[in-house]
């Protein structure tokens, strides 16, 4: 009694907040009986009377309540289901730009449907953002005839798309798409040179699913839209070839090094370090394979590049692995994401890491790329006014949650109790009597007909695994990287009596595994078993066969350096109050134990004298294990931590550069803006010859030949002294005379150019201009990011230096904009117009933009 009376009293905060909720909830549910007596015609109605209640001053939380019970009746209608209250609560949350935490199989697709529509209302757009192209197109097209039967419209935002279609897409009321495709379109929309080619429109409301994997695991890797570079890629092939006569160190002996071997490996940081030794064997190499002169020290600035193509070799062979980082695809190098296990084929490695892995595998080596525009994934979602999401496993993840994204993270209760039975963790000696131990757990599943999810962490494993089920002649599915494009089908088939299905981490993640297996009508829309009695009979017949087994078995072959994504694995039992049953099997082998636990389990485990081929579980173990994945998680969350606040720090400037061009781009005239660059570089130009606020007569020569040669300025400045002898003391008249000159001079020759032209002529040179510094600036502030670090050896703290330094870099670069600007469309007006004119004005005519910002680019001279 006293326990119930405490704890009425000492809820927890994520009690409290489900508790202050249920209210609305219940008003929710009053509203239902009123809305089934509604025809149909009368519930679409709902959506345009929203509408006008919002534009008459109503808001969206008023709303809430009888919004959510439309898009539920109208879900009865359309779907034939309802959405439970649990369900309700998760649309609320997310709704209040909060994280909902919904377990596996607890409907959060539907869930989504409630606050995409209600914030659909307002008709700036809401994003759904998926983790893949496959989820984007099913939501979408399941959830259209929900939207469409209420009145609002739906689009689908997925690579390959043409630049019209994704525009129509996003001016859809409603738009599913990935999380990488809308930052792409982003970088993009901040790269044309007419505004009628932007996609996008003000970012409003994101809803994430799968939140963690999308906010958490891809925010180590900022979005990149790169473009080649003219180079030679014979170096890579050199630098392959020398990486068979360096030799690693060898292991840790009492907590010293040994001082042999050229290079040693951090396993933990996925980096490689040079000694002393090998720097000399290197340069001795070079030296010998004439890469470099006799006598020419390595470490001259001019060389220095050799040793990062060294790292790069070794990296490539020592740290980055076949079936497990990549795999060939038609003599490609093909990226795996090491969180999803799913390829990404548009996507290569940078700084000429991707270029090192294509010369260690012989295959043909592309050109290095430049960053074109880039991006983090942080900072991109942090663009939207409104940012939501939904995950089954984000509690672990809260606190960067709310630190980076000020989100906080609601747990929803499941709709039934979960009944899953997550068995502790077996540990083996050595990675062989672990995999004997898999293959007997799987073959004892299919003896009893209870179907079984192996979860391994790598091609590679998944790949051994499956020759040996081959060889007992186990009937199974593999999905990773390789056969990614099956993963809905076998992913609807794990469910089914006897089946045996093994998977790399997630892949298949949003996409439920039901008991007895998923049937399909023939149009691919809607389950037979719901159309069907025979079917459903069927069906019925093979769910109770699963169920009474024990439901679906969970096999983990090693534990992820997540806790998060070892729950991801486990949540895909158990699905809706189904039974089922998780364990995973560890060897002291695994990297995340080799690498990251305490040397206590080792020393544990030998004293209690276990065997080969013997097993042990303890309460103690799985605490050291949990303490391992606790320090892989921090260290992660620091280094996406740092990489935020290095890109924070671009981003101030990246907002600078574009809001500058969408200013470019949205002014009808840009030439009063043109004259006062020209204006302020003039006065700069003519301030360097003068001492203080006289006049320097003695430097006349040199001003006006400067001022000829930069501003086509051919008066003499003695001319306007003799004319009006007061310039000699009023230095600032004078200047503003030359400069009243040199723009009449700018006009005049503009002039005799038709406006339509003169203006896109303009507009073009601010826009090429601006891009091929801003691209030089991104990649030098790169360079510098890589480079700083080491200032930390002289006690400088290396964020201040970089934020230092890169605002200088940034404000030289304004500099150079402005007088790169004014120097190419003088010399377009006053040199280039008169010969190429009729071609200016036939491009133009045809309305090739493309060509015409070509033809100017083609004029610019950068200095």
């Amino acid at each position: 009694m006293l326990g119930k009376f405490i704890n009425k009293f000492f809820l927890s905060r994520n009690e409290r907040i489900l508790n202050n909720l249920s209210n609305l909830v219940i008003k929710i549910n009053l509203l239902e009986k009123d809305l089934i007596k509604l025809s149909d015609q009368e519930l679409k109605k709902k959506t345009h009377e929203f509408k006008l209640r919002l534009k008459y001053g109503e808001t969206l939380d008023f709303l809430l309540p009888e919004a959510f019970s439309v898009i539920r009746e109208a879900s009865k209608r359309v779907f034939g289901m309802r959405h439970f209250d649990v369900q309700i609560l998760g649309g609320i949350i997310l709704h209040r730009k909060c994280i909902a935490e919904m377990r596996t199989g607890e409907g959060k697709t539907l869930t989504a449907t409630l606050p995409a529509y209600l914030n659909a209302l307002l008709g700036k757009g809401v994003h759904i953002v998926t983790m893949n192209d496959y989820l984007a197109q099913r939501d979408a097209n399941e959830n259209r005839v929900l939207f469409e039967f209420l009145g609002l419209t739906v689009g689908i935002n997925i690579s390959g798309m043409s630049r019209e279609d994704k525009k129509k897409a996003y001016l859809a009321d409603i738009t599913y798409g990935t999380n990488h495709e809308y930052g792409f379109d982003y970088l993009r929309d901040n790269m044309v040179f007419c505004g009628t080619h932007k996609v996008q429109r003000k970012l409003y409301f994101a809803l994430i699913d799968e939140v963690d994997s999308i906010l958490i695991d891809e925010a180590r890797t900022p979005l990149v839209i790169s473009g080649p570079v003219e180079n030679s890629n014979i170096l890579y092939n050199q630098i392959n070839s020398l990486i068979p006569y360096l030799i690693p160190k060898n292991k840790k002996y009492s907590n010293t090094i040994c001082v042999v071997g050229d290079f040693y490996i951090d396993y933990k940081q996925r980096q490689v370090h040079l000694t002393e030794i090998g720097l000399k064997k290197i340069e001795k190499m070079l030296v010998k394979y004439n890469f470099l002169p006799k006598q020419e020290s390595l470490y001259l600035s001019k060389n220095i590049y050799f040793i990062h193509h060294i790292l790069l070799a070794l990296k490539a062979h020592y740290i980055f692995f076949k079936n497990i980082d990549y795999i060939i695809q038609n003599k490609k190098i093909i990226i795996v994401d090491e969180h999803t296990g799913r390829i990404m084929p548009s996507r290569r490695w940078s700084d000429g890491l991707h270029q090192a892995i294509e010369a260690k595998e012989k295959v043909s080596i592309q050109n290095d790329n430049q960053t074109l525009a880039t991006i983090t994934v942080q900072n991109y979602f942090r663009l939207y006014s409104k940012l939501s999401g939904m995950t089954g496993t984000a509690a672990t993840e809260a606190c960067e949650f709310y630190s980076i994204y000020n989100l906080d993270t609601v747990i929803i209760p499941t709709n039934k109790p979960m009944i899953r039975n997550d068995l502790s963790d077996l540990i083996y000696l050595s990675e062989k009597d672990k995999i004997n131990a898999i293959i007997l757990d799987i073959r004892d599943c299919v003896t009893r007909q209870q179907p079984v999810l192996v979860g391994t962490v790598s091609i590679e494993k998944s790949e051994k695994i499956s020759i040996l089920l081959n060889k007992l002649k186990i009937k199974h599915n593999v999905l990773n990287a390789k056969y990614h494009f099956q993963e809905a089908e076998i992913i609807a088939k794990a469910g089914e009596p006897k089946a045996v299905t093994i998977a790399t981490n997630m892949a298949g993640r949003g996409t439920d595994i039901v008991l007895g297996g998923l049937v399909k009508d023939l149009s691919n829309k809607v389950y037979l078993m719901k159309k069907n009695d025979l079917l459903k009979k069927s069906w019925r017949k093979k769910n109770q066969l699963v169920i009474q087994l024990g439901g679906l078995r969970i096999i983990g072959t090693e534990r992820h350096e997540s806790r998060r994504i070892d729950n991801q694995l486990r949540g895909r039992s158990g699905r809706q109050g189904d039974p089922g049953s998780s364990r995973f099997y560890l060897s002291l082998e695994d990297s995340l134990l080799r690498l990251f636990s305490s040397d206590n389990i080792v020393s544990f485990m030998k004293k209690i004298g276990m065997k080969s081929g013997e097993s042990i579980e303890h309460p103690w173990l799985s605490k050291a294990i949990e303490r391992a994945q606790k320090k892989v998680e921090n260290q992660n969350f620091d280094s996406r931590k740092q990489l935020l606040e290095f890109d924070n720090v671009v981003n101030e400037q990246r907002s600078v550069i574009y809001n500058e061009r969408n200013k470019l781009i949205s002014t009808s005239n840009i030439h009063s803006h043109i004259l006062r660059i020209l204006k302020d570089r003039v006065r700069f130009c003519i301030k360097q010859y003068m001492s203080g606020n006289s006049v320097n007569i003695g430097s006349f020569f040199a001003l006006e030949k400067e001022l000829k040669n930069n501003f086509y300025f051919i008066k003499s400045i003695n001319k306007f002294l003799e004319h009006d002898s007061t310039l000699y003391e009023n230095v600032d008249k004078l200047i503003d005379l030359i400069v009243t000159t040199i723009q009449f001079n700018y006009n005049q020759n503009t002039s005799i150019v038709p406006e339509k032209y003169s203006n896109m002529i303009e507009r073009s040179v601010m826009l090429q201009i601006l891009d091929i510094f801003w691209i030089e600036h991104l990649n030098s502030v790169e360079c510098l990011r890589y480079s700083v670090n080491l200032r930390g050896y002289a006690q400088q703290d290396p964020q201040q230096e970089y934020k230092r330094e890169s605002f200088f870099m940034f404000q030289s670069m304004l500099e150079a904009i402005k007088n790169n600007v004014i120097k190419s469309l003088i010399n377009i007006f006053f040199v280039d117009f008169e010969q190429k004119k009729s071609i200016y004005i036939d491009i133009f005519d045809q309305k090739d933009y493309d060509s015409f910002h070509l033809l100017v680019m083609k004029s610019i001279d950068i200095t």
